[in-house]
């Protein structure tokens, strides 16, 4: 699968809007950010598989999630190296990676360099964003 193209999920935004909450529109959609400790997940501790909202592409295993506490959920590594895409952002004055869904490019977080071993990665993503399939 890795080696085999995905089709981008191609939805009108009237399509976005009517899928999905006006807040999960907003994180995703226009590149939003929920307020620290206040989304869903960021302290959550079951076990199982976290999907785009958008789309329901796999990108995060509980096992690589850790409290980075910073109020959001964060990941070292995503469930596969092409499950999330990374685009620079020069919003807020500063530079910051980006991370989006590949499927379909929803606004996930941002990825940074101070994360733990064995990535040194922090994915740190807005949890309204997400949907938790607690594994059975």
């Amino acid at each position: 699968m890795a080696d085999q193209k995905r089709p981008k999920v191609q939805k009108s935004e009237a399509e976005w809007r009517e899928q999905l909450t006006p807040e999960q529109y907003h994180v995703t959609r226009e590149h939003g950010t929920e307020r620290a400790f206040t989304g869903p997940y960021w302290d959550d501790k079951r076990e199982g598989l976290y999907r785009c909202v958008n789309c329901g592409r796999p990108l995060f295993e509980s096992e690589t999630k850790y409290d980075s506490g910073t109020g959001w959920p964060s990941f070292y590594a995503p469930v596969e190296d092409d499950a999330v895409s990374l685009h620079e952002d020069r919003g807020l004055l500063m530079k910051r990676t980006e991370v989006r869904c590949a499927d379909c490019d929803a606004h996930l977080g941002h990825v940074f360099d101070d994360g733990p071993q064995p990535t040194g990665l922090r994915y740190c993503m807005n949890g309204t964003a997400l949907d938790f399939e607690e594994e059975k």
